[in-house]
């Protein structure tokens, strides 16, 4: 088994560690991260701030085995947590704490499940359609092709991969499907080539790349388990503790968007010389917009490219009004 860090570049790791830090001075200071995958975050975290405890969420046990070999110098600073990332209560009781000073969010399908081929989340490696980040789930891509009426098909190709030709897609898989399964992502690729028009397929990169975004966020729930997990980071977090989100799609960084807008604006009616206690705002803002890679990060680690961070500081309690249920 190759070691984790040799197969990881973790992205803008300098900014996140930077944004966390100034929580993190005080002893037994708790971080949660909630996207473990190989650990270089969190090895970042436990070099740079060597007070602190940090709790790794992942859902993908061999991404646990591997960072947590990678993370056994560190001893019992270094928790991990199976389990999806909105169970920050989980990841809290893991440590003993009751809250964290710090979590972070690396979103999206990790170095790891990409490069394996027979996991089937890369359009550019043929593989059976698999696409679960934890194989314990009952259902892969394929099963999903397989079962999704053209409606359904249709709402996920266009909702979560913002795919243009969604209902020719659609069509064409149900067709497919009659006569010939479709289960490798040879077969995907080249039925959706096939279903957008030559020049569209000239600029753009790879015309199955929508699809396949598509499906993974739906095998794996990914924008569900978002919206509870940025209002459960919230909650977990102490005041003056800080949340920090790395997005890589436009569908992902608008629910961070929303909930951190949510707590960093008052919510009283405009014009009131008072704003009562419960209107205030229990966040604020610790970027200005979305923070991007740098040119030379981009360059030297493609997958940076899309990336979008942001990060707020908890500056008070959540009014009971404005909490949003945990499960």
């Amino acid at each position: 088994m190759t070691d984790a860090a040799s197969r990881h570049q973790p992205v803008l790791l300098d900014e996140c560690v930077d944004l966390l830090a100034p929580a993190l001075t005080h002893d037994g200071a708790v971080v949660i991260d909630g996207t473990l995958g190989m650990g270089g975050h969190t090895e970042a975290i436990l070099e740079r701030c060597p007070t602190s405890r940090v709790v790794g969420i992942d859902r993908d046990p061999q991404a646990i085995a591997l960072a947590s070999e990678r993370l056994q110098r560190f001893g019992s600073r270094f928790i991990a947590h199976h389990a999806e990332y909105d169970d920050m209560r989980g990841a809290l009781a893991a440590a003993g704490a009751s809250h964290a000073d710090g979590v972070l969010l690396d979103l999206g399908v990790s170095s790891l499940q990409i490069d394996e081929a027979d996991r089937g989340f890369s359009y550019a490696q043929d593989a059976p359609l698999d696409m679960r980040m934890n194989r314990n789930d009952p259902v892969t891509a394929a099963h999903l092709l397989r079962d999704a009426d053209v409606p359904e098909l249709t709402r996920i190709l266009h909702v979560y991969g913002e795919e243009r030709y969604a209902r020719r897609i659609a069509e064409s898989i149900v067709a497919r499907r009659d006569s010939e399964p479709i289960v490798t992502s040879a077969q995907l690729v080249d039925l959706v080539r096939a279903c957008i028009p030559a020049a569209t397929r000239t600029a753009g990169g790879n015309p199955a790349k929508r699809t396949f975004q598509a499906l993974r966020i739906a095998v794996n729930r990914e924008l569900d388990i978002l919206e509870a997990a940025i209002p459960a980071a919230i909650e977990a977090t102490a005041v003056g503790g800080r949340v920090v989100v790395m997005s890589y799609h436009s569908l992902e960084d608008r629910i961070v968007k929303t909930d951190f807008a949510a707590g960093v604006t008052s919510s009283a009616p405009p014009g009131l010389p008072i704003i009562p206690e419960e209107d205030q705002p229990y966040l604020k803002l610790l970027t200005r917009g979305a923070h991007k890679a740098s040119a030379e990060e981009a360059e030297s680690n493609p997958r940076s490219k899309p990336v979008r961070l942001r990060a707020v500081e908890r500056t008070r309690p959540t009014p009971p009004s404005k909490r949003r249920r945990q499960s």
